[in-house]
């Protein structure tokens, strides 16, 4: 088959002004709840795009784990590349894709560090394999095979048992948005897309030509 003859129509849903929520947070809850209730799978994955100093992108995928009128909450390893890309510059891009239901959201903003308390609450409500693998994983490192990260593991499972401590260089991550974007698939690709774009501590909203 050739991939360029690969096509959808979209007509699941709608988003208009008049349906949609003024505060753009309330917009993603709703969204974001009707896709952990639609069961599509790992509703709460999201991709995570920085810039390095040299300003070449890079994206990956992270989990959202919290999200309130502060911003957007992830958790890694902050000696990763994106976390030396949020070191140099502190600005990033989040977007969620639900496919089944045909929506996107794009999210801009600030990211800044969680308090260490936050940072701490989260790690000790972690499985203790994940609290032993954020120990065992020199993210973003060249290693010599996966060896290296079974004997890292079973090396801090044997150093700290059953109580790890959370490592000094894994914790949270915030986004604060400026700007979000919600994207509602539509017939004959007129799509509906409303942006919200933060001005003098109010929320603007506009739609997007798709």
């Amino acid at each position: 088959m050739n991939i360029a003859d690969l096509r959808k129509s979209y007509e699941k849903a709608e988003l208009n002004e008049q349906a949609s929520h003024a505060d753009p947070l309330k917009q993603f809850e709703q969204w974001l709840q009707e896709a952990i209730a639609a069961e599509v799978p790992e509703p709460n994955a999201m991709t995570l795009a920085t810039v390095a100093s040299d300003l070449r992108p890079s994206t990956r995928v992270v989990l959202i784990k919290g999200y309130d009128a502060r911003g957007i909450v992830w958790y890694t390893n902050y000696d990763s590349q994106k976390g030396r890309e949020l070191a140099g510059n502190p600005f990033a891009a989040l977007q969620f894709h639900w496919v089944e239901l045909e929506r996107v959201v794009r999210i801009e903003g600030r990211v800044e560090k969680v308090s260490e308390e936050e940072s701490d609450a989260y790690f000790h409500s972690r499985p203790l394999d994940s609290r032993i693998g954020a120990w065992a994983s020199p993210q973003s490192q060249v290693i010599e095979g996966r060896t290296v990260l079974v004997t890292n593991a079973a090396k801090y499972a044997a150093q700290f048992l059953l109580k790890p401590p959370r490592p000094p260089h894994w914790g949270g991550y915030r986004l604060v948005p400026d700007e979000w974007q919600f994207w509602q698939g539509r017939k004959s690709r007129l799509h509906d897309r409303l942006r919200y774009q933060e001005d003098s501590g109010q929320w603007r909203r506009e739609r997007l030509a798709p």
